[in-house]
């Protein structure tokens, strides 16, 4: 479609390269035998406070524009009497970055997951993201960001919204 010379050394097999990148890597998240095993653990401490895995780097595309969304997913729960690798958080992240997405959707995904994994409402994500379909295309503002949210259970406080963003700003 580009009227690019394919039989060039430099260009030859590019579009296997292409497809096979998309496939495995970019959106690999479409393919749910890629989906993270959750390891889960007892919660022996008791702990019942909330834990924060922040500044989580994720890469992802947009849907409309296949171009790249790039930023930091900060995710926490309060355990109901199961915790979870942290590692896990990370892996769910990337997981549902993978595809063609839309940060709205993104955020409710990772939202869902784990309250269906951890057993518990008490589940909060905030994502921070660039969008290039705003900085290198259209309006073309590379300083603009997105935040996308999801409170649910004991976050959907203002006191647990507060307590939650002073740790994600220290």
């Amino acid at each position: 479609a580009l009227d690019l010379d394919l039989t060039d050394d430099s260009l030859k097999g590019t579009p296997e390269r292409v497809a096979k990148m998309y496939i495995e890597e970019i959106f690999s998240g479409l393919n749910p035998k890629n989906k993270p095993k959750m390891a889960l653990f007892e919660n022996k401490y008791q702990y019942n406070q909330m834990l924060v895995e922040k500044n989580i780097t994720f890469y992802s595309n947009c849907e409309h524009h296949f171009v790249p969304i790039y930023g930091k997913a900060h995710v926490a729960y309060i355990s109901s009497g199961k915790v979870i690798g942290l590692s896990k958080l990370n892996r769910i992240v990337q997981y549902y970055a993978k595809r063609p997405q839309v940060q709205e959707r993104l955020t409710m995904q990772i939202a869902e997951d784990l309250k269906k994994a951890l057993d518990t409402e008490d589940v909060a994500v905030i994502i921070d993201a660039k969008h290039l379909c705003v900085s290198s295309r259209g309006v073309q503002d590379e300083s603009s960001a997105t935040v996308t949210t999801s409170f649910n259970g004991a976050f959907n406080t203002p006191q647990k919204i507060n307590e939650l963003l002073q740790l994600i700003n220290n």
